[in-house]
């Protein structure tokens, strides 16, 4: 039988050894409260940084004990000194057994929360789970997004009308500010995202953005600052994600601090510099294209196609493969054409709600939700309304498609008459996109176009629901007041006979 070297790192008791690493965990949980007593875990690049909720529980002189702890602080967490590398190694262990630890019975929450998760995770693919990372990486991204939208629509209304001339420079300064390093917050949220040190990915991204890039040649051409925007950014995190687990298997862990930080940034960089960059810039610029030629040849059919088929992509968790395509269109373009004509999807959904709160008059308790959730769907929120309403029903959900088809098909044929319209900013919807709208003509004209796929996708949705959202049996069922829905008179059966009276009270 033959045993690992005791240099390999795989070897038991070894440097970069699982086993060993576990088992400095398992030793240290029970000695500071068990996994009920942990509200945080992070990690410094020599400390295991803890959040307790009863730092009382800690058996302090037990833990300092431990051979692998080399002190302890208490600060406004709980530090545990593991020392440079041991701590990188240790933290994911200590993580696992935290999340992995059974919860106590009367904690009802939180099992219903873990059976919740599991039961999700069962039921998603590989494919919808990368695509739900990808959206992890994007939407902390949002609200900046908006913010900065709005102040960039903000300022070229400002800009059109000559008001304001000595604010312009300035709003201008505070809405690009964040699209010329978006590419770092990307590279950060990505490493973040698959298990690498976020501000490592940050720094590999932020080579994207430099203005030196323009020096250094790539495939016989000069790059160009921001090549391959996003996309590169994500490509390059990636890539630093997995040399800095290579070198946490491979480096020991009296140099962890030194070497895995440099080969995480000097091969990642190099390898974005003349490698990540041009492929990205190319695929970007391939995006751009395909979608300014997707809508100024076909506008009215794809427009139709892809507002017709947004909601279905939702249901399928699909449409968050759409968040780096909208990203990049707003990166070159400074707004994506495609999400107004997605947006027509919410209009549709509205269209159908009203249809279906006219035709079950008697229905209270679905003509309830609709009054709660139409407000919210103006607004763009549609969950509500599909969750609660139009996905239980059926039909109704396939006509609000029909809907939200002929709004996008509508949009879309502006835009390949040639009157774009954009929006700055991914996220809102329905109403609440007026503010972020832009596009190649003035704003009255884009509001317009805009404010008219709307009414479209309404009255289509409202009209192919009414219509064709029910079929006579349906309406017999569902056309009832829910204490008469379990009746069995009020269900066409006959009355059960009358029980005797009882002699006794």
């Amino acid at each position: 039988m033959t045993t690992d070297a005791p240099d390999s790192p795989n070897a038991p008791g070894s440097p970069g050894s699982p086993d060993k690493n576990s088992a400095i965990a398992a030793a240290i949980l029970p000695l500071v409260g068990g996994a009920r007593n942990i509200t945080t875990v992070a990690h410094c690049m020599t400390r295991l940084r803890l959040g307790l909720r009863d730092p009382s529980l800690v058996q302090e002189e037990a833990l300092k004990a431990l051979p692998a702890v080399m002190g302890v602080v208490e600060d406004d967490t709980y530090q545990i000194v593991l020392g440079p590398g041991t701590v990188a190694r240790v933290t994911p262990e200590f993580e696992a057994l935290v999340a992995a630890a059974p919860r106590t019975a009367g904690d009802l929450a939180d099992r219903g929360a873990a059976i919740k998760a599991a039961r999700k995770a069962r039921n998603s693919t590989p494919f919808k789970l990368f695509l739900r990372r990808i959206a992890n990486i994007f939407v902390p991204l949002i609200p900046a997004l908006i913010g900065c939208g709005i102040i960039a629509g903000l300022n070229g209304l400002l800009t059109n009308l000559g008001w304001a001339p000595a604010v312009v420079p300035a709003l201008a300064a505070i809405a690009s500010g964040f699209m010329s390093l978006i590419a770092v917050f990307v590279g950060y949220n990505t490493a973040k995202e698959f298990g690498g040190t976020p501000i490592l990915g940050g720094a590999v991204a932020a080579i994207i953005v430099f203005p030196g890039v323009a020096k250094i040649t790539a495939f016989g051409v000069h790059l160009s600052p921001g090549q391959g925007g996003v996309l590169g950014a994500l490509g390059a995190a990636l890539l630093a994600v997995y040399v800095e687990k290579w070198c946490r298997r491979w480096v020991p862990e009296a140099l962890d601090v030194l070497v895995t930080p440099t080969l995480t940034v000097l091969v990642s960089g190099l390898v974005t510099l003349f490698g990540v960059m041009f492929v990205a810039g190319e695929i970007s610029t391939a995006i751009g294209d395909f979608a300014n030629w997707l809508l100024a040849g076909g506008g009215a059919a794809a427009g139709f196609v892809l507002g017709g088929l947004f909601l279905p992509l939702v249901m399928l968790g699909l449409h968050q493969a759409l968040i780096p395509i909208h990203t990049t269109l707003i990166e070159q373009q400074s707004y994506t054409v495609l999400l107004p004509i997605l947006a027509m999807a919410g209009a549709g959904q509205v269209g159908a709600a009203a249809a279906v709160y006219l035709r079950l008059p008697r229905n209270t308790s679905i003509r309830s939700t609709i009054r709660s959730a139409l407000p919210a769907g103006f607004l763009g929120v549609g969950e509500p309304l599909i969750y609660g309403v139009s996905l239980p029903l059926g039909r109704p959900f396939v006509t609000a498609c029909v809907g939200g088809a002929f709004g996008g098909g509508f949009v879309g044929l502006f835009n390949m008459l040639g009157d774009k319209v954009g929006s700055t900013a991914i996220g809102p919807s329905g109403w609440a996109l007026f503010p972020l709208l832009d596009g190649n003509k003035g704003p009255g004209e884009t509001i317009g176009v805009y404010a008219a796929g709307l009414l479209v996708g309404y009255v289509v949705g409202f009209l192919a629901t009414y219509w064709f959202g029910f079929t006579g049996p349906m309406l017999q069922e569902l056309n009832v007041a829910p204490e008469d829905s379990v009746s069995p008179v009020a269900a066409g059966s006959p009355a059960p006979p009358k029980e005797p009276a009882s002699a006794t009270p």
